[in-house]
């Protein structure tokens, strides 16, 4: 008997069975379906962490100012007037590797209006270098230039719910935006971005859909801010190519201190750090989800040996039979390995629905984002597959080792 005669005739006993067959395929469908799922919001949380990081700038390393309650911050400055551009220069001279430095003043305004509403947008002043660093892919118009800098121009780039906030959906370049008391001319609109959340492993990232960006002298002479706010918010110090950003960013936290007076008012981040804890925290969730996902299978698979040994005593008879006008044992036993391989394939496709359903519930209903891979289909119909053939081999040697005169005889 031909191949494709053994699978017609094993899909033919499956539907003659049809609620056990099904009842004995779960196991399949739910291992196969955890599968997929668990790859799914693995894949996805790393697509987001990636996200995240480039936000930050990947070969980056960032200075930022501490928050204190006042009567702490008092105290501190004292000491440290916080986070300058004295710092900056200090880091560019002193520090081997570094490329450039960007300065950041963040700025939560009370009152961002425009011709079509208000927004509750916060308010970035930056380099004119900043798209250098992180990305900011433009929509329409421009970034800020280094004569914006240098003329201390009021003028602003907006992200695209910001956008959508102060002017609905009509065009924004060349209008006006009111900040305060400042009036902003809009020189250019973000991309959406799709970004998927403000933090990440503990530390702000910050979402450039809702800001403006604005030239930091602008923000720094223009807008007014608490005296004994540290005068820049954060500094994103540039790397060369090459260059250890933990060894970087070891040096700059010493450089800190010292110019600082040892006070603690800055905390250095390593977004290339973060990216690597991330990774090791996802790999041990992967670690731990295919541990279940493989003892869903694994119960699948002892399923579908119970119920083939079972099918070989009930049809023990009809082995006899087949053997008695000429079948050969590798005969019966191909025919009970691809039963037992029809089952479990069956099982895995099901079972790669019931993932991908999962998967868009997930991410409908948690919010969280998922990515359904080819790597985690083939992976997945492959190891229900596998389990199948396993699962069936010794069913299907017990049943090529009968003896045909006992199981003509057998009632």
């Amino acid at each position: 008997m031909s191949l494709r005669e053994s699978l017609l005739r094993a899909l033919a006993s499956l539907s003659a069975h049809k609620l056990r067959s099904v009842l004995t395929m779960l196991g399949m469908i739910f291992g196969v379906g955890a599968v997929i799922a668990m790859l799914s919001i693995g894949a996805g949380a790393e697509r987001q962490a990636l996200d995240m990081i480039r936000r930050m700038g990947i070969s980056n390393v960032l200075v930022r100012a501490k928050e204190f309650r006042p009567d702490e911050l008092q105290e501190v400055r004292k000491k440290s007037i916080g986070v300058s551009l004295r710092d900056a220069a200090g880091i560019e001279e002193a520090v081997p590797g570094v490329d450039f430095t960007g300065p950041r003043v963040t700025v939560n305004p009370w009152s961002v209006r425009g011709r079509g509403g208000k927004s509750e947008a916060r308010v970035s002043g930056v380099s004119w270098r900043h798209a250098e660093l992180v990305s900011l892919p433009l929509a329409a118009g421009r970034f800020l230039t280094k004569e914006d800098e240098e003329t201390h121009a009021q003028v602003c780039v907006l992200g695209d719910d910001a956008r959508r906030d102060l002017f609905g959906w009509e065009p924004a370049l060349g209008r006006t935006v009111k900040v305060n008391d400042v009036w902003l001319t809009v020189v250019g609109v973000l991309a959406p971005s799709g970004e998927g959340g403000d933090s990440f492993q503990g530390v702000s990232v910050g979402s450039t859909a809702r800001e403006l960006f604005v030239p930091f002298t602008t923000v720094l002479r223009k807008l007014d801010r608490d005296a004994l706010e540290s005068p820049l918010s954060e500094l994103v110090v540039k790397l060369r190519d090459g260059t250890p950003a933990t060894e970087a960013a070891r040096l700059v936290g010493a450089l800190l201190d010292r110019l600082h007076g040892g006070a603690a008012d800055f905390e250095v981040v390593v977004p290339e750090a973060l990216l690597a804890q991330s990774r090791k925290t996802q790999r041990l969730f992967n670690v731990v989800m295919g541990c279940i996902a493989g003892i869903s299978l694994l119960v699948g698979g002892i399923g579908i040996m119970n119920i083939m040994l079972a099918t070989v005593l009930e049809r023990t008879r009809e082995i006899g039979i087949r053997r008695a006008i000429g079948a050969r044992r590798k005969d019966v036993l191909v025919q009970f390995v691809v039963e037992a391989f029809a089952l479990s394939a069956l099982g895995g496709l099901l079972g790669v629905g019931l993932g991908v359903l999962i998967a868009k519930v997930v991410a409908a209903s948690a919010g969280w984002p998922t990515v359904v891979t080819l790597w985690s289909l083939l992976l997945s119909t492959g190891v229900s597959g596998a389990v199948g053939l396993l699962s069936g081999f010794y069913p299907a040697l017990r049943a090529a080792s009968i003896d045909p005169i006992e199981a003509l005889r057998y009632e």
